[in-house]
This record gives C-alpha cells, structure tokens and sequence, in this order.
C-alpha cells in the first residue's frame, strides 16, 4: 500500500508542470486571453471580533497610564460624538478597566472589554481614531505626535474573542 501512495504522489508531481502548461499555452494560432486582474477581496478589520463579546488585554508601561487613559479617552469621546453608524454604534460598548495587581515588568494591565462586539467593526486603537478625526486633523502634525505618544505608552496586548459560556 505504501508503493501505491508513493508511486501515485510521483506520478501527480510529475505531471504538474504539464498541466500547468497546458493550460496556459494557447492553441496554435491564438492570442492567449488577457488576464482580468482579480477583484482585491474586501479589507476586513485590523483587529476585530467574530464573537459577541472583544477583549484586549493590554499592558501599558508603568510610567505611561496616564496617556493610555487619554487614548481611551479620545476614543470614547470620538465614537460618541460620530455620525457614522459602525462607529456609534461602539459608543456604548467600550469598557476599560485598570487592573489593581502589578504585571510583569514594571508594567499595568488593562482590560478592554468590547461588548456587545459587532462583527466585521474594526476595534484597532489608531484606526477607531482615525475614522473620528476630519481629513484636516489627520493631515494635522500634532495627530502623528499623539500617535506617536500612544503608541509609546503600549508595551504589549493580546486579543480574546469571546463566546457566551452561560451564567452560574
């Protein structure tokens, strides 16, 4: 049994490159059809939940907690005060919490809870921000600074997509 799987995955090697050439070798006389470049599929989410529920654990440098609540703060302020409807509709589903325990390194742990999370709504700190500023304040130095800035204040976070498990 071993000789025939062995000998028919020999065989369909083999005759791959054939395939592929006939495949793509016209007939004699014909003009290969040109190629339609392939639709680019739909850009889904940076970071986004498939779940009813987010949650980012996100630690922060010790010396930075001030700023993260800033960016929190921005994005909070921004979803709500937004016209556009994937982002009002996050404007009550954002909960952040300080954790009292140290992490590792000097650092402080946040939970970021997004509940309810709806599918295919981008939940990337920068990008939610993005989409809250006018082209002018995107253009505006001062936003690449305080990207800059919040960027800095991260030292690492994890993703959890959660899933009802029920109540006790």
């Amino acid at each position: 049994m071993r000789s025939f799987v062995t000998s028919t995955f020999a065989l369909a090697l083999a005759l791959v490159p054939a395939a592929a050439f006939a495949q793509t070798t016209p007939p004699a006389g014909q003009q290969p059809p040109a190629a339609a470049p392939a639709p680019a599929p739909p850009a889904g989410p940076k970071l986004g939940f498939k779940t009813p529920a987010g949650l980012l654990l996100v630690q922060v440098k010790g010396d930075q907690t001030a700023v993260f609540e800033e960016m929190m703060n921005k994005i909070k302020g921004g979803v709500a005060a937004s016209t556009n409807p994937d982002l009002t509709s996050q404007a009550h589903s954002w909960h952040y919490y300080k954790v009292s325990e140290p992490a590792p390194g000097g650092n402080v742990m946040y939970v970021v809870l997004i509940e309810p999370a709806a599918p295919n709504i981008e939940y990337q700190f920068f990008e939610v921000i993005k989409r809250t500023l006018t082209d002018e304040q995107q253009r505006d130095p001062a936003t690449a600074e305080m990207y800059k800035k919040f960027n800095g204040a991260i030292a690492s976070m994890n993703m959890l997509s959660l899933t009802p498990g029920g109540g006790l």
